[in-house]
């Protein structure tokens, strides 16, 4: 087979290879249905995706005007009860692994003595102990430092 010919083979079977490429794109378009308009289950659905994906929170700036009139927004402060029932109680109501109960003064005690910074610690970073486990912020890692350590505050009271 001369080089010539070999060229005109080669060529006509890259062209016919692209050819059925093409056939076969077009095929799945009109199979899969792109270009159709969507349904209405189609449209629901992609606004439970929506859903279920936002973010969490979100993150609010003062205006620029607030801030240059000298008025510089504060957070509001933390209040521990709403952060214990939003986010302790799972725990500290029933004493999952080893929490202490909210207003037992037996549990409280001991941990109560160690400290307002120990308990701080442990409810921030962590803690692992003799008689249970404490995720970093009980898990909740949206929390802030000040919510925590409101919650804590607000337990330990109850175990006075």
């Amino acid at each position: 087979m001369t080089d010539r010919a070999f060229l005109k083979t080669f060529s006509g079977l890259l062209a016919a290879l692209v050819a059925l490429t093409v056939i076969i794109f077009v095929v799945a378009q009109m199979v899969s249905g792109s270009g159709k308009a969507k349904t209405k289950v189609a449209v629901q659905a992609d606004g439970e995706i929506v859903a279920r994906i936002k973010p969490v929170g979100e993150l609010v700036v003062a205006s620029a005007t607030t801030v240059a009139n000298g008025v510089i927004p504060t957070a509001k402060a933390a209040d521990g009860k709403s952060t214990y029932d939003k986010a302790c109680v799972v725990c500290h109501a029933a004493g999952v692994a080893g929490a202490p109960k909210l207003g037992d003064k037996a549990d409280w005690g001991p941990r109560i003595a160690q400290g307002n910074d120990t308990l701080y610690t442990h409810a921030l970073k962590g803690f692992q102990g003799k008689k249970g486990v404490m995720p970093a912020k009980g898990g909740q890692v949206q929390l802030s430092d000040a919510d925590v350590k409101a919650a804590v505050d607000y337990m330990a009271g109850q175990g006075k």
